[in-house]
């Protein structure tokens, strides 16, 4: 690290004018002003933070508040394959020209339709489309309807809601026809949508106390915090797939299908399709039920449109958004405050500093990345960014820029004179020049980097220090801490700190290897290993301790120094950390010493992995795939468990169970295997297994 010092121009001492700092220059620009002129600058710094502020609320810039949150939305937006859990049953176009019925839609059809899912096993049932009007199959539906043994929700509309789509003698008939059918299995539900004033959906609508659940709510349960929740709507994209195709997020499928006459084996031979599932049914016609998201306004890459998105697949998105947790918050007030504060101090700065052009391009473009990624950086980390005025920043910098620019090159006139007939009359030209310049600063960058995150931690130590001497603590902790840090940096990694007995180390940077993956492995083995050789080699006298357990992982970190510019540390931050440090703690759960997660053992390139299964860390939504080093067990015994936890995986039970009374009775004393069995009993197929 490097420091600045401020030297008198009189005592440079390598013959160079030294800088003045910035904030004597701030000081006699404020003197200089004037008092009128400082008013009109404070005044237009303070319209500037407003506008910073609040550019969602301001007539001009809400519109490109809007594009640019759309953007956020589209590139942003989780790709995914398709998801299992949803299911659309739709009538299409196709569908009207077969019954030559198209409003209101063909009843009997549904009618049989719903007969056959309630025998598939569907999970539950939505129905978004409003009965509000008669048709003469209108009874077979109802009948229908009141038998039913899958819980089904009928879409439900009020005229108050919904002016221009229903009105009152259409409200009547629609409640007169629920309240014929609403039972235990049947109920209604609200299909409310509430779209901005540009005629886009992009939020949760407000839950009004007289109508029926929301239908996503319906379906399935939600937390009470979050029964209110009206923060963005997660929209999902396609994974996509070998030569550009891919598969829709949600399966639509005709309801044709579902309303032919179905016999027994017909209908065991298409149950895969909803069973367990969450169905839902609506109308997917051209012209009607099309609504407006931020994955409109952005052309489809294939088929270079602007598509719309019928009101079926936004529940199914607000559904799958629900059954993942992906709830959002917004910034704190308090945050968007501070933040365009921010901005528009940092544009009054830029407009003054006096440095070098390459410093100040630099300048300009790190504060230019910001504007650009720091929302969508945000956006991805689950923030809500409907309410971050992202447009609103870049005006409130530019005011900022202009006004501090202008009271600056009011008083430039001033400046100059005083150099001249001053600094000119008793310093070199170039030492006067360079009393207007600013002091070089120490700039702590970080860097993305992708490495390999070792957590360690010793059990039980805490509970020994408490039973013998500081001493004695003082000389088992360096002994301990000694010998893993000789295998961290034996192994080429780099030691991130240390937080009482736990290690934290990282591989692939500052620099890094092609066989990082390799090297950490190896080390999370040997540490694990020096851990028990420390608690056997403990004097007579001191209390038993417990494993070193070791978590492994591999991601996207930041890593380089962080603290300041009198207190730094080269370290690294990011979710890989966290979930390193994770997998580390799952261990005690897990009754294992050693984690390895998925992506890590890819690059591990040892034979001796045994996997353990998929589990959810603390404060995780993401599964995660483990794995444990077993260089005591034969690769007959390794791949074994593997076989039965790839049995578990494929939902194949009779395998699995062969596999786990096998393995129960061959390591009846091994807590590690034996747990894994008991997890993976408790799960289903391939499903994770939560971690408290």
């Amino acid at each position: 690290m490097t420091e600045t010092a401020t030297i008198e121009p009189t005592a440079a001492s390598d013959g160079q004018p030294a800088a003045v700092p910035l904030r004597k220059r701030i000081r006699r620009l404020v003197t200089q002003l004037g008092p009128s002129r400082m008013v009109a600058t404070i005044l237009f710094l303070i319209v500037a933070v407003l506008i910073a502020r609040f550019g969602w609320e301001l007539p001009l810039a809400r519109d490109a508040e809007r594009t640019l949150y759309d953007a956020r939305a589209t590139l942003m937006a989780p790709q995914t394959r398709q998801d299992k859990r949803i299911v659309l049953v739709t009538y299409n176009d196709e569908t009207l020209f077969n019954t030559g019925i198209r409003s209101p839609l063909d009843r009997t059809l549904l009618a049989n339709a719903l007969a056959n899912l309630d025998k598939m096993g569907a999970k539950a049932i939505g129905i978004d489309i409003v009965f509000d009007s008669p048709r003469p199959d209108d009874e077979l539906l109802k009948e229908q309807l009141r038998s039913m043994q899958t819980p089904t929700w009928l879409a439900y509309a009020e005229q108050a809601s919904n002016p221009n789509t229903i009105f009152y003698e259409q409200q009547k008939f629609l409640e007169a026809f629920q309240a014929d059918v609403v039972g235990p299995r049947t109920k209604p539900t609200s299909v409310l949508f509430r779209t901005d004033d540009d005629s886009v959906i992009r939020n949760w609508p407000d839950r009004p106390a007289h109508l029926p659940p929301l239908m996503a709510n319906a379906l399935a349960p939600v937390d009470s915090a979050h029964a209110n929740f009206q923060g963005n709507i997660r929209f999902l994209l396609p994974a996509r797939a070998a030569r550009g195709q891919e598969e829709p997020v949600f399966a639509n499928l005709p309801i044709d299908i579902f309303g032919a006459p179905l016999d027994d084996a017909m209908l065991a031979g298409m149950s895969d399709l909803v069973q367990g599932r969450y169905v839902l049914i609506g109308g997917d016609i051209i012209d009607n039920d099309q609504f407006n998201t931020p994955l409109s306004r952005f052309p489809d890459p294939i088929s270079g449109e602007h598509e719309t998105m019928i009101g079926l697949e936004i529940h199914a998105h607000m559904l799958a958004q629900q059954l993942d947790g992906a709830w959002t918050n917004p910034l704190p007030r308090v945050s968007l405050w501070l933040l365009a504060i921010l901005v528009v101090v940092a544009g009054g700065l830029t407009s003054i500093v006096d440095l070098r052009a390459r410093w100040v391009a630099l300048i300009f473009l790190g504060q230019s990345a910001f504007f650009l990624t720091f929302p969508f950086w945000v956006h991805a980390r689950g923030v809500d960014t409907t309410t971050l005025p992202a447009f609103g920043w870049a005006i409130g910098w530019l005011f900022g820029y202009a006004a501090v620019g202008t009271a600056a090159r009011t008083v430039g006139a001033r400046q100059r004179a005083f150099a001249q007939s001053a600094l000119g009359k008793y310093l070199p030209a170039d030492v006067a020049a360079q009393i207007m310049r600013d002091p070089d600063q120490l700039s702590l960058h970080g860097e993305r980097r992708n490495i390999f995150c070792v957590f360690t931690d010793l059990e039980g130590f805490t509970q020994l220090s408490h039973a013998v001497t500081p001493e004695t603590v003082a000389r088992l902790l360096n002994e301990y801490l000694d010998r893993l840090s000789d295998i961290v940096l034996d192994h080429g990694g780099t030691i991130d700190k240390f937080v009482g007995d736990a290690i934290v180390a990282f591989w692939g940077a500052p620099l890094s290897r092609p066989d990082d993956g390799e090297r950490a492995a190896a080390a999370a083995v040997a540490m694990y290993e020096a851990g028990e050789k420390f608690r056997v080699d403990l004097a007579e006298g001191v209390p038993p301790i417990g494993m070193t357990r070791v978590g492994l992982h591999v991601g996207d970190a930041i890593v380089g120094n962080f603290g300041g510019e009198d207190r730094i540390q080269y370290t690294a931050l990011g979710d890989s950390m966290n979930t390193a440090s994770r997998l580390e703690s799952a261990n005690k759960s897990l009754k294992s010493g050693i984690l390895i997660s998925a992506e890590a053992a890819a690059h591990a390139k040892r034979d001796d992995l045994v996997p353990m299964g998929r589990v959810t860390l603390r404060g995780r939504a993401q599964p995660v795939d483990v794995f444990t080093p077993r260089p005591d067990l034969t690769p007959d015994q390794r791949r074994a468990i593997a076989a039965m936890v790839e049995a578990h995986a494929a939902g194949d039970k009779n395998a699995f169970v062969t596999h786990a009374t096998a393995l129960a009775t061959e390591y009846s004393q091994d807590a590690a295997i034996n747990f894994l069995i008991e997890r993976l009993n408790a799960t289903e197929k391939g499903e994770s297994y939560a971690l408290s």
